[in-house]
Protein backbone atom coordinates (compact mmCIF):
# COMPACT_ATOMS: atom_id res chain seq x y z
CA UNK A 1 0.00 0.00 0.00
CA UNK A 2 1.51 3.31 -1.05
CA UNK A 3 -1.44 5.62 -0.37
CA UNK A 4 -4.39 5.61 1.99
CA UNK A 5 -7.36 7.79 1.12
CA UNK A 6 -5.11 9.88 -1.10
CA UNK A 7 -2.37 10.40 1.49
CA UNK A 8 1.02 8.74 1.20
CA UNK A 9 1.02 5.77 3.60
CA UNK A 10 4.43 6.84 4.87
CA UNK A 11 2.93 9.98 6.42
CA UNK A 12 0.40 7.94 8.39
CA UNK A 13 2.77 5.16 9.41
CA UNK A 14 5.43 7.60 10.57
CA UNK A 15 3.00 9.15 13.02
CA UNK A 16 2.28 5.73 14.48
CA UNK A 17 5.99 5.13 15.05
CA UNK A 18 6.52 8.60 16.50
CA UNK A 19 4.01 7.69 19.21
CA UNK A 20 4.68 3.97 19.65
CA UNK A 21 8.49 3.93 19.80
CA UNK A 22 8.79 6.36 22.74
CA UNK A 23 5.82 4.68 24.46
CA UNK A 24 7.45 1.27 24.07
CA UNK A 25 10.76 2.70 25.26
CA UNK A 26 9.19 4.12 28.41
CA UNK A 27 7.39 0.84 29.12
CA UNK A 28 10.59 -1.16 28.64
CA UNK A 29 12.45 1.04 31.12
CA UNK A 30 9.57 1.04 33.64
CA UNK A 31 9.29 -2.76 33.44
CA UNK A 32 13.01 -3.11 33.98
CA UNK A 33 13.05 -0.84 37.02
CA UNK A 34 9.77 -1.65 38.76
CA UNK A 35 8.67 -5.21 39.56
CA UNK A 36 4.97 -4.32 40.04
CA UNK A 37 4.88 -2.64 36.64
CA UNK A 38 6.67 -5.61 35.07
CA UNK A 39 4.03 -7.98 36.43
CA UNK A 40 1.22 -5.89 34.91
CA UNK A 41 2.80 -4.39 31.81
CA UNK A 42 5.29 -6.90 30.44
CA UNK A 43 2.82 -8.44 27.97
CA UNK A 44 1.57 -5.11 26.55
CA UNK A 45 5.21 -4.03 26.33
CA UNK A 46 6.18 -7.12 24.32
CA UNK A 47 3.16 -6.71 22.06
CA UNK A 48 3.99 -3.04 21.43
CA UNK A 49 7.61 -3.94 20.70
CA UNK A 50 6.46 -6.52 18.13
CA UNK A 51 4.11 -3.96 16.55
CA UNK A 52 6.92 -1.38 16.38
CA UNK A 53 9.30 -3.86 14.74
CA UNK A 54 6.59 -4.87 12.26
CA UNK A 55 5.61 -1.28 11.41
CA UNK A 56 9.17 -0.07 10.90
CA UNK A 57 9.91 -1.91 7.62
CA UNK A 58 6.42 -1.01 6.35
CA UNK A 59 7.14 2.64 7.10
CA UNK A 60 10.54 2.44 5.44
CA UNK A 61 9.07 0.78 2.33
CA UNK A 62 6.33 3.41 2.13
CA UNK A 63 9.03 6.06 2.53
CA UNK A 64 11.06 4.54 -0.30
CA UNK A 65 7.99 4.75 -2.55
CA UNK A 66 7.45 8.38 -1.55
CA UNK A 67 11.14 9.12 -2.12
CA UNK A 68 10.85 7.76 -5.66
CA UNK A 69 7.79 9.98 -6.21
CA UNK A 70 9.17 13.28 -4.88
CA UNK A 71 12.80 12.94 -5.89
CA UNK A 72 16.05 13.71 -4.21
CA UNK A 73 17.19 16.78 -2.31
CA UNK A 74 19.98 16.92 0.27
CA UNK A 75 17.43 17.21 3.09
CA UNK A 76 15.34 14.30 1.82
CA UNK A 77 18.47 12.20 1.25
CA UNK A 78 19.52 12.77 4.87
CA UNK A 79 16.05 11.78 6.08
CA UNK A 80 16.04 8.63 3.95
CA UNK A 81 19.46 7.54 5.20
CA UNK A 82 18.48 8.05 8.83
CA UNK A 83 15.15 6.31 8.29
CA UNK A 84 16.78 3.26 6.75
CA UNK A 85 18.68 2.62 10.01
CA UNK A 86 15.64 2.76 12.31
CA UNK A 87 15.15 -1.00 12.35
CA UNK A 88 18.54 -1.33 14.04
CA UNK A 89 17.19 0.76 16.91
CA UNK A 90 13.78 -0.87 17.39
CA UNK A 91 14.94 -4.50 17.28
CA UNK A 92 16.89 -4.05 20.53
CA UNK A 93 13.67 -2.80 22.14
CA UNK A 94 12.01 -6.08 21.21
CA UNK A 95 15.00 -8.09 22.46
CA UNK A 96 14.93 -6.30 25.83
CA UNK A 97 11.14 -6.71 26.05
CA UNK A 98 11.62 -10.44 25.52
CA UNK A 99 14.33 -10.50 28.20
CA UNK A 100 11.88 -8.79 30.54
CA UNK A 101 9.28 -11.43 29.70
CA UNK A 102 11.81 -14.16 30.50
CA UNK A 103 12.62 -12.40 33.78
CA UNK A 104 8.88 -12.22 34.56
CA UNK A 105 8.39 -15.93 33.82
CA UNK A 106 11.28 -16.86 36.10
CA UNK A 107 9.83 -14.75 38.90
CA UNK A 108 6.37 -16.31 38.40
CA UNK A 109 7.94 -19.74 38.84
CA UNK A 110 9.70 -18.70 42.04
CA UNK A 111 13.17 -18.62 40.50
CA UNK A 112 15.50 -15.78 41.31
CA UNK A 113 17.38 -13.69 38.83
CA UNK A 114 20.93 -12.80 39.79
CA UNK A 115 21.91 -9.21 40.53
CA UNK A 116 24.36 -9.15 37.66
CA UNK A 117 21.68 -10.26 35.18
CA UNK A 118 19.21 -7.73 36.60
CA UNK A 119 21.81 -4.97 36.27
CA UNK A 120 22.57 -5.90 32.67
CA UNK A 121 18.89 -6.01 31.73
CA UNK A 122 18.28 -2.61 33.34
CA UNK A 123 21.23 -1.06 31.50
CA UNK A 124 20.11 -2.64 28.21
CA UNK A 125 16.56 -1.36 28.75
CA UNK A 126 17.70 2.20 29.38
CA UNK A 127 20.19 2.20 26.49
CA UNK A 128 17.74 0.60 24.02
CA UNK A 129 14.90 2.90 25.09
CA UNK A 130 16.93 6.08 24.88
CA UNK A 131 18.59 5.09 21.59
CA UNK A 132 15.32 4.16 19.89
CA UNK A 133 13.58 7.33 21.07
CA UNK A 134 16.48 9.55 20.03
CA UNK A 135 16.62 7.86 16.63
CA UNK A 136 12.91 8.37 16.02
CA UNK A 137 13.34 12.01 16.99
CA UNK A 138 16.32 12.39 14.61
CA UNK A 139 14.48 10.77 11.72
CA UNK A 140 11.31 12.74 12.36
CA UNK A 141 13.17 16.02 12.74
CA UNK A 142 15.08 15.47 9.49
CA UNK A 143 11.83 14.56 7.75
CA UNK A 144 10.07 17.66 8.99
CA UNK A 145 13.02 19.79 7.85
CA UNK A 146 12.90 18.10 4.45
CA UNK A 147 9.19 18.85 4.10
CA UNK A 148 8.84 22.16 5.93
CA UNK A 149 12.40 23.54 5.89
CA UNK A 150 11.72 25.99 3.05
CA UNK A 151 8.74 27.54 4.82
CA UNK A 152 9.45 30.58 6.97
CA UNK A 153 7.04 32.14 9.41
CA UNK A 154 6.18 35.81 9.14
Amino acid sequence: MTTFDGLPAHVLLVHALVVLVPLTSVLVVICALWAAARRRLVWPTVILAVVVVALTPLTIDAGEWLYAEVGSTPAIDEHVELGRTTLYYVIPLLVVALLLLLWHWREQRGATVGRAVVSVVIVLAVVAGVAASVQVYRVGESGSRAVWGGITST
